[in-house]
């Protein structure tokens, strides 16, 4: 692989920034599916892609989310043109005969429910990652959110699935004059080892 060129590395990175407010404009959902189809390429254990996604794109739809917000992400997330909400799938295991041929792995997770959890739960998370790097390939702007109550999120949206929240996503287009100073960040000596 060659580096990408430093315009990218830009747009992925230095200038990308949680937005303070959205611009009124759609996501288109061709988007979204382009978005989903470089996330699936995410590397996952074993390629058992426990991540499911929910874009909720329709006024109603992000309604129906507002009582499970935290107070201060209702107002920044019900004005995001979309929701996403990165979910995990329990059962993902029962996919694997087809995402794995090469080898019977359904077991291991089948018959360790704990170990299927804690896989679903860090690969899922995974994938939200590159969703949100995806959604900046995109040109798109991200708002991670954590805070948000994750059992009524499943039983809003999920009941029938059984799939179980992770994290939300803000998605759009960045009202460019709303940006603060970045934060700081830890230096690699406070927070790397080299070993």
């Amino acid at each position: 692989m060659n580096p990408l060129p430093e315009s990218a590395i830009q747009q992925l990175f230095e200038h990308a920034r949680t937005p303070k407010a959205w611009q009124n404009k759609e996501v288109e959902p061709a988007l979204l599916v382009q978005l989903y189809n470089l996330v699936k390429l995410a590397p996952t254990s074993g390629n058992c892609q426990p991540g499911r996604f929910a874009f909720l794109t329709h006024v109603v739809s992000k309604e129906k989310l507002r009582s499970a917000l935290s107070t201060g992400n209702v107002d920044n997330a019900l004005s995001a043109p979309v929701i996403a909400i990165i979910a995990q799938d329990p059962l993902f295991y029962e996919e694997l005969p087809r995402l794995y041929p090469e080898a019977e792995l359904r077991s291991w997770y089948a018959e360790d429910i704990p170990f299927a959890e804690e896989t679903a739960s860090r690969n899922s998370t995974l994938q939200g990652g590159y969703l949100i790097m995806a959604a900046r390939a995109l040109g798109l702007d991200v708002w991670p959110m954590s805070g948000f109550d994750n059992s009524m999120v499943d039983n809003l949206f999920f009941e029938e699935q059984g799939w179980h929240s992770n994290l939300l996503l803000c998605l759009g287009y960045a009202k460019q004059d709303q940006q603060d100073e970045r934060l700081p960040r830890l230096e690699f000596e406070d927070a790397c080892l080299m070993l």
